[in-house]
Protein backbone atom coordinates (compact mmCIF):
# COMPACT_ATOMS: atom_id res chain seq x y z
CA UNK A 1 0.00 0.00 0.00
CA UNK A 2 1.58 3.22 -1.05
CA UNK A 3 2.37 5.40 2.33
CA UNK A 4 0.75 9.35 1.33
CA UNK A 5 3.81 10.76 2.71
CA UNK A 6 5.06 13.43 0.82
CA UNK A 7 8.68 13.14 1.00
CA UNK A 8 8.36 9.87 -0.12
CA UNK A 9 6.55 10.00 -3.12
CA UNK A 10 8.66 12.88 -3.98
CA UNK A 11 11.22 10.71 -3.55
CA UNK A 12 10.36 7.69 -5.82
CA UNK A 13 9.45 10.19 -8.74
CA UNK A 14 12.81 11.32 -8.11
CA UNK A 15 14.30 7.81 -8.38
CA UNK A 16 12.22 6.71 -11.76
CA UNK A 17 13.57 10.28 -13.06
CA UNK A 18 17.08 8.85 -12.37
CA UNK A 19 16.13 5.42 -13.67
CA UNK A 20 14.82 6.68 -17.09
CA UNK A 21 16.73 9.42 -17.45
CA UNK A 22 20.05 7.14 -17.65
CA UNK A 23 17.99 4.41 -19.84
CA UNK A 24 17.55 7.51 -22.14
CA UNK A 25 21.23 8.06 -21.95
CA UNK A 26 22.76 4.86 -22.37
CA UNK A 27 20.06 4.16 -25.44
CA UNK A 28 20.18 7.16 -27.23
CA UNK A 29 23.51 8.61 -26.46
CA UNK A 30 25.54 5.93 -25.84
CA UNK A 31 24.32 2.66 -27.97
CA UNK A 32 23.10 4.19 -30.76
CA UNK A 33 25.55 6.89 -31.40
CA UNK A 34 28.61 4.84 -30.83
CA UNK A 35 27.28 0.96 -31.28
CA UNK A 36 24.53 1.45 -34.07
CA UNK A 37 24.59 -1.52 -36.30
CA UNK A 38 26.38 -3.67 -34.00
CA UNK A 39 25.58 -6.62 -32.90
CA UNK A 40 27.26 -5.20 -29.56
CA UNK A 41 24.53 -2.87 -29.27
CA UNK A 42 21.74 -4.70 -29.60
CA UNK A 43 23.52 -6.93 -26.56
CA UNK A 44 23.91 -3.87 -24.06
CA UNK A 45 20.43 -2.50 -25.03
CA UNK A 46 19.17 -5.91 -24.40
CA UNK A 47 21.14 -6.28 -20.85
CA UNK A 48 21.03 -3.07 -19.76
CA UNK A 49 16.71 -3.21 -19.81
CA UNK A 50 16.94 -6.38 -18.14
CA UNK A 51 18.63 -4.77 -15.51
CA UNK A 52 16.36 -2.04 -15.47
CA UNK A 53 13.17 -4.15 -15.43
CA UNK A 54 14.11 -6.43 -12.50
CA UNK A 55 15.35 -3.19 -10.79
CA UNK A 56 11.71 -1.43 -11.00
CA UNK A 57 9.81 -4.67 -10.30
CA UNK A 58 12.11 -5.10 -6.96
CA UNK A 59 11.46 -0.91 -6.42
CA UNK A 60 7.97 -1.47 -6.52
CA UNK A 61 7.37 -4.79 -4.75
CA UNK A 62 9.07 -3.00 -1.53
CA UNK A 63 6.68 0.15 -2.08
CA UNK A 64 3.92 -2.08 -2.26
CA UNK A 65 4.57 -4.89 -0.16
CA UNK A 66 3.76 -4.92 3.32
CA UNK A 67 6.94 -4.81 5.70
CA UNK A 68 5.37 -6.81 8.34
CA UNK A 69 2.59 -4.59 9.92
CA UNK A 70 1.76 -5.76 13.42
CA UNK A 71 -2.26 -6.23 13.19
CA UNK A 72 -4.57 -3.82 15.61
CA UNK A 73 -7.07 -5.20 17.76
CA UNK A 74 -10.74 -6.12 16.75
CA UNK A 75 -11.30 -4.32 19.61
CA UNK A 76 -10.01 -1.51 22.12
CA UNK A 77 -8.22 -2.77 25.06
CA UNK A 78 -7.25 -0.69 28.12
CA UNK A 79 -3.49 -0.29 29.27
CA UNK A 80 -3.69 2.73 31.15
CA UNK A 81 -2.61 0.58 34.25
CA UNK A 82 0.52 -0.47 32.15
CA UNK A 83 1.78 2.81 30.55
CA UNK A 84 0.82 4.31 34.34
CA UNK A 85 3.54 1.51 36.24
CA UNK A 86 5.63 1.63 33.10
CA UNK A 87 8.69 4.27 33.16
CA UNK A 88 11.12 5.50 30.12
CA UNK A 89 13.86 3.14 31.65
CA UNK A 90 11.66 -0.27 32.08
CA UNK A 91 10.51 0.61 28.25
CA UNK A 92 13.69 0.86 26.97
CA UNK A 93 14.96 -2.45 28.60
CA UNK A 94 11.64 -4.38 27.30
CA UNK A 95 12.57 -3.42 24.57
CA UNK A 96 16.41 -4.58 24.21
CA UNK A 97 15.06 -8.12 25.43
CA UNK A 98 12.85 -10.57 23.23
CA UNK A 99 10.10 -10.01 25.22
CA UNK A 100 6.74 -8.84 24.30
CA UNK A 101 5.50 -5.13 24.43
CA UNK A 102 2.98 -3.01 24.53
CA UNK A 103 2.94 0.00 22.29
CA UNK A 104 1.83 2.65 23.80
CA UNK A 105 1.45 4.49 20.04
CA UNK A 106 -1.04 1.68 18.90
CA UNK A 107 -2.07 0.61 21.88
CA UNK A 108 -1.31 -3.07 20.95
CA UNK A 109 0.59 -6.07 22.13
CA UNK A 110 3.56 -6.12 19.99
CA UNK A 111 6.10 -9.51 18.68
CA UNK A 112 9.52 -9.82 20.09
CA UNK A 113 11.70 -7.06 17.60
CA UNK A 114 9.10 -5.26 16.45
CA UNK A 115 9.18 -1.37 16.78
CA UNK A 116 6.75 1.73 15.69
CA UNK A 117 7.53 3.45 12.95
CA UNK A 118 6.77 7.22 13.32
CA UNK A 119 5.70 7.76 9.70
CA UNK A 120 3.85 4.65 8.92
CA UNK A 121 2.23 4.83 12.58
CA UNK A 122 2.03 1.33 13.19
CA UNK A 123 4.50 -1.16 14.20
CA UNK A 124 6.58 -3.28 12.31
CA UNK A 125 7.83 -6.92 13.08
CA UNK A 126 11.75 -6.77 12.68
CA UNK A 127 12.14 -3.09 11.71
CA UNK A 128 14.94 -2.23 10.06
CA UNK A 129 14.55 1.56 8.94
CA UNK A 130 12.00 3.67 7.29
CA UNK A 131 13.03 4.42 3.65
CA UNK A 132 11.96 7.36 1.86
CA UNK A 133 13.35 5.82 -1.56
CA UNK A 134 10.84 3.20 -1.07
CA UNK A 135 8.25 5.34 0.64
CA UNK A 136 7.80 2.30 3.26
CA UNK A 137 9.33 0.90 6.42
CA UNK A 138 11.94 -1.94 5.28
CA UNK A 139 10.75 -4.42 7.57
CA UNK A 140 10.33 -8.75 7.76
CA UNK A 141 8.41 -9.09 4.86
CA UNK A 142 10.02 -6.74 2.17
CA UNK A 143 13.42 -6.50 3.16
CA UNK A 144 14.09 -9.13 0.39
CA UNK A 145 13.28 -6.63 -2.16
CA UNK A 146 14.60 -3.86 -1.02
CA UNK A 147 17.81 -5.71 -0.93
CA UNK A 148 17.81 -6.72 -4.51
CA UNK A 149 17.27 -3.30 -5.32
CA UNK A 150 20.08 -2.05 -3.87
CA UNK A 151 21.88 -5.08 -5.85
CA UNK A 152 20.47 -4.12 -9.39
CA UNK A 153 21.01 -0.23 -8.86
CA UNK A 154 25.05 -1.44 -8.27
CA UNK A 155 24.40 -3.32 -11.08
CA UNK A 156 23.31 -1.01 -13.50
CA UNK A 157 25.54 2.29 -12.03
CA UNK A 158 28.71 0.02 -12.72
CA UNK A 159 27.08 -1.06 -16.15
CA UNK A 160 26.36 2.54 -16.98
CA UNK A 161 29.96 3.75 -15.82
CA UNK A 162 31.79 1.29 -17.83
CA UNK A 163 29.27 1.88 -21.22
CA UNK A 164 29.69 5.34 -20.57
CA UNK A 165 33.99 5.30 -20.19
CA UNK A 166 33.84 2.88 -23.20
CA UNK A 167 32.10 5.43 -25.34
CA UNK A 168 34.41 8.30 -24.93
CA UNK A 169 37.51 6.04 -25.80
CA UNK A 170 35.22 5.64 -29.20
CA UNK A 171 34.69 9.23 -29.55
CA UNK A 172 38.46 9.67 -29.08
CA UNK A 173 39.14 6.77 -31.88
CA UNK A 174 36.38 7.60 -34.17
CA UNK A 175 37.29 10.11 -36.17
CA UNK A 176 35.53 9.45 -39.80
CA UNK A 177 32.26 10.95 -38.28
CA UNK A 178 30.27 13.81 -39.79
CA UNK A 179 28.80 14.52 -36.09
CA UNK A 180 28.55 18.46 -35.75
CA UNK A 181 29.97 19.94 -32.84
CA UNK A 182 27.25 20.54 -31.07
CA UNK A 183 25.73 16.84 -31.57
CA UNK A 184 29.22 16.41 -30.12
CA UNK A 185 28.69 18.73 -27.14
CA UNK A 186 24.83 17.56 -26.18
CA UNK A 187 26.49 13.81 -26.32
CA UNK A 188 29.46 14.91 -23.74
CA UNK A 189 27.47 16.63 -21.19
CA UNK A 190 24.83 14.04 -20.71
CA UNK A 191 28.26 11.57 -20.86
CA UNK A 192 29.54 13.53 -18.17
CA UNK A 193 25.89 14.01 -15.87
CA UNK A 194 25.67 10.01 -16.75
CA UNK A 195 29.06 9.59 -14.65
CA UNK A 196 28.13 11.77 -11.74
CA UNK A 197 24.92 9.97 -11.48
CA UNK A 198 26.23 6.56 -11.21
CA UNK A 199 29.45 7.64 -9.21
CA UNK A 200 27.12 8.96 -6.68
CA UNK A 201 24.06 6.72 -6.28
CA UNK A 202 26.63 3.81 -7.00
CA UNK A 203 28.70 4.70 -3.78
CA UNK A 204 25.47 4.85 -2.02
CA UNK A 205 23.59 2.05 -2.78
CA UNK A 206 26.70 -0.43 -2.07
CA UNK A 207 27.28 1.49 1.64
CA UNK A 208 23.39 0.43 1.88
CA UNK A 209 23.97 -3.04 0.41
CA UNK A 210 26.99 -3.73 2.40
CA UNK A 211 25.11 -2.55 5.74
CA UNK A 212 21.85 -4.30 5.31
CA UNK A 213 24.29 -7.51 4.38
CA UNK A 214 25.89 -6.75 8.19
CA UNK A 215 22.61 -6.28 9.45
CA UNK A 216 21.80 -10.20 8.47
CA UNK A 217 24.94 -11.57 9.96
CA UNK A 218 24.94 -10.07 13.00
CA UNK A 219 21.02 -10.91 13.47
CA UNK A 220 20.60 -7.23 14.32
CA UNK A 221 18.37 -4.54 12.69
CA UNK A 222 19.09 -0.96 12.29
CA UNK A 223 16.69 0.09 15.37
CA UNK A 224 18.01 -2.94 17.91
CA UNK A 225 21.69 -1.33 16.88
CA UNK A 226 20.69 1.91 18.48
CA UNK A 227 18.86 0.10 20.98
CA UNK A 228 21.58 -1.78 21.88
CA UNK A 229 24.08 1.16 22.74
CA UNK A 230 22.76 1.90 25.36
CA UNK A 231 21.47 -1.60 26.68
CA UNK A 232 23.12 -4.76 26.29
CA UNK A 233 22.60 -6.94 23.64
CA UNK A 234 20.30 -9.80 24.07
CA UNK A 235 21.67 -13.52 24.20
CA UNK A 236 20.94 -15.10 21.35
CA UNK A 237 21.74 -18.32 20.03
CA UNK A 238 24.32 -17.85 17.46
CA UNK A 239 22.84 -19.67 13.93
CA UNK A 240 25.18 -20.36 10.90
CA UNK A 241 25.30 -17.08 8.51
CA UNK A 242 23.67 -19.07 5.94
CA UNK A 243 20.74 -19.62 8.01
CA UNK A 244 20.26 -15.79 8.28
CA UNK A 245 20.70 -15.14 5.08
CA UNK A 246 18.08 -17.60 4.31
CA UNK A 247 15.48 -16.49 6.80
CA UNK A 248 15.28 -13.04 4.38
CA UNK A 249 15.82 -14.71 0.90
CA UNK A 250 13.90 -17.79 1.36
CA UNK A 251 14.86 -21.50 1.23
CA UNK A 252 14.65 -22.22 -2.84
CA UNK A 253 17.12 -22.39 -4.68
CA UNK A 254 19.81 -19.99 -4.40
CA UNK A 255 19.52 -18.31 -8.03
CA UNK A 256 16.02 -17.28 -6.98
CA UNK A 257 17.24 -15.32 -4.25
CA UNK A 258 17.94 -12.47 -7.28
CA UNK A 259 14.45 -12.70 -8.76
CA UNK A 260 12.12 -9.83 -6.86
CA UNK A 261 9.19 -12.76 -6.31
CA UNK A 262 7.89 -14.30 -3.78
CA UNK A 263 9.09 -17.67 -1.77
CA UNK A 264 9.15 -19.98 0.88
CA UNK A 265 10.10 -17.80 3.77
CA UNK A 266 10.70 -18.54 7.37
CA UNK A 267 9.27 -15.14 8.64
CA UNK A 268 5.85 -16.30 8.58
CA UNK A 269 3.35 -14.45 9.64
CA UNK A 270 2.21 -14.03 13.59
CA UNK A 271 -0.20 -16.86 15.16
CA UNK A 272 -1.48 -14.40 17.39
CA UNK A 273 -4.90 -12.99 17.43
CA UNK A 274 -6.75 -10.16 19.01
CA UNK A 275 -10.67 -11.37 18.62
CA UNK A 276 -11.10 -10.69 22.72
Amino acid sequence: MLRRDPCGITCIVFTYGLIFYADYVVISQIVMSSLEGSAWGVFHALCFNILIFLQLFAHIRTVLSDPGTVPLPMTGLDFSDVHAQKTKHQEEQALATDDWTVCQRCETYRPPRAHHCKICRRCIRRMDHHCPWVNNCVGESNQKYFIQFLFYTGILCAYALSLDISSWVWMVKDTSTDESFANRQSAMAHSIALCIESILFGLFVVAMFCDQMSSIFDDETAVEHVINKRKPRPVRSRKPKMSLVREVFGYGPVYCWIFPCSGVNSRTQPSFSYDV
